[in-house]
């Protein structure tokens, strides 16, 4: 993550039922669903303004923290959290093993 973001909070955001972190007043987010006892992010998205600027990565690792420090099984439905965390291994210990893509992680 890059520096600047480090001290931008994570917000979970329970009426749009996504992560979010502000940025200058635009924003990096992840829309989630809580199936049972685990979450499933759906879908990563930057306001344009952010494009380009590690917002997204930024917003997906805060995100990954905050499900460790919690101890909540994901489900990366969303290609980009997906491709995350196949680049970066060691979260791959927060997935679901029952999740379809385990495997390729």
């Amino acid at each position: 993550m890059k520096t600047e973001y480090i001290d931008i909070p994570l917000v979970k955001n329970e009426e749009k039922k996504r992560f979010e972190i502000e940025i200058d007043e635009h924003f990096a987010f992840i829309d989630y669903k809580e199936p049972g006892d685990k979450i499933a992010l759906i879908h990563t998205e930057t306001d344009p303004e952010l494009a380009g600027k590690g917002a997204a990565a930024a917003v997906v690792e805060k995100t990954l923290h905050y499900l460790d420090d919690n101890n909540i099984t994901l489900l990366p439905y969303c290609p980009y959290v997906f491709a995350y965390i196949k680049k970066h291994p060691e979260w791959k210990r927060i997935v679901s093993p029952t999740f379809d893509g385990y495997d390729k992680l």
